[in-house]
């Protein structure tokens, strides 16, 4: 099972905090994972607001390439509509992958937040041709060592080198993610045959729907099995539950604020961009139950508690969707350091080491019950 940390580097409900002291906090959690034994590091891409503060994560995973020894370093995600020429995008992992000493795993996104594609001058009812267009190149360029010739709706590219090259051309097999969170999104992943990799906010049902219909068809394309969905969560790991559900109360809300308020998920701008269907639909039912509902269902959903609580809600979770990758957020929502830092520590001790055990969907509930 992989289990590794995602990190969204959000100012968001941090007073007084400065931006270099962000992400020495975050550099120290990174490093930590490494130490603890996480599979893998991911770090997004976002753009101008306090909700997450990392316009290049190539920059940032370099930076942790020199300062980790074996975690794995992932973009989670490169949004390729905003990094407007693919080839950027091939020389710069091409790069990573070197000074990794082939560490790098390449995840990829079309974005979401109206408030970024407008900055860039980008129509966000572009994202999904852009995307679309920009991928298959991304990807051949890694496999092969060279760009192709590409002539486009978005794109004008004469065939021309990637150098360094990578250290690997086995990308689809093993390093290659998609974050895919609406129905047509899994089904690209499952064409280019990337890993599918979600956050944690919709109805159980609904995403283990997606992932059953991804699943299908990433079969239907290569005639072999997918790896398993890497899931991304909101997590708090605390001895005390008391103190655990205070925390997720009041770090995991002001985080769910922030999307709601970033991606105006409330909003019905969503209408008006092409290809965002799903997410017009998941707005207008928001809408319905109210913001503070909203938060609150969100809260729930994520799982966080004691390490034994948490080890249920594993349980629970994979008798019903099968067995998954765990990808672990532990600062966001004004946690301070300590905070995450314990969370992480506590979480790697308790109970990772659990959920390395469960081999199998069918190993899960007896194991856990005898952990």
């Amino acid at each position: 099972m992989e289990i590794g940390i995602a990190q969204v580097l959000p100012s968001f409900a941090y007073n007084n905090l400065s931006d270099a002291q962000l992400y020495a906090d975050e550099i120290a959690l990174a490093v930590a994972a490494d130490e603890l034994g996480y599979d893998h590091v991911w770090a997004v891409e976002h753009h101008f607001e306090d909700y997450s503060l990392c316009p290049d994560n190539f920059v940032y995973l370099a930076h942790l390439a020199a300062r980790t020894k074996r975690i794995k370093l992932a973009t989670g995600a490169v949004i390729l509509p905003w990094n407007l020429q693919p080839l950027r995008v091939a020389e710069k992992m091409a790069m990573l992958d070197l000074l990794s000493n082939g560490r790098a795993i390449l995840g990829l996104g079309r974005g979401l937040a109206r408030r970024e594609f407008d900055q860039f001058g980008i129509p966000m009812s572009e994202s999904r041709e852009r995307y679309d267009e920009a991928a298959p190149l991304v990807l051949e360029a890694l496999e092969t060592g060279w760009f192709p010739a590409h002539e486009g709706k978005y794109f004008t590219q004469p065939r021309v080198p990637l150098r360094p090259r990578p250290l690997s051309n086995q990308w689809r097999e093993t390093r290659f993610t998609q974050v895919a969170m609406s129905p047509d999104s899994a089904e690209t992943a499952a064409r280019l045959g990337a890993q599918m990799m979600a956050f944690n906010y919709k109805p159980a049902a609904a995403m283990k729907q997606e992932y059953e219909d991804y699943k299908t068809a990433f079969r239907g394309y290569h005639h072999r099995e997918p790896r398993p969905l890497l899931l991304t969560e909101m997590m708090i790991c605390d001895s005390n539950a008391t103190r655990a559900r205070e925390h997720a109360e009041k770090y995991i809300g002001n985080y769910g604020i922030s999307v709601l308020d970033h991606y105006e998920m409330l909003g019905e701008q969503f209408k008006a961009s092409g290809g965002y269907s799903t997410y017009a639909d998941a707005a207008a039912a928001m809408r319905g139950i109210g913001k503070e509902a909203v938060i609150k269902g969100y809260i729930e959903q994520q799982v966080w508690g004691t390490p034994d609580q948490m080890l249920r809600k594993f349980e629970e979770r994979f008798n019903f969707m099968g067995q998954y990758g765990v990808l672990c957020v532990f600062r966001y929502g004004g946690a301070p350091l300590e905070v995450a830092m314990n969370s992480m520590k506590l979480f790697a001790k308790e109970v990772m080491p659990v959920l390395r055990t469960w081999r199998s969907a069918a190993e899960v509930a007896p194991l856990a019950r005898a952990g």
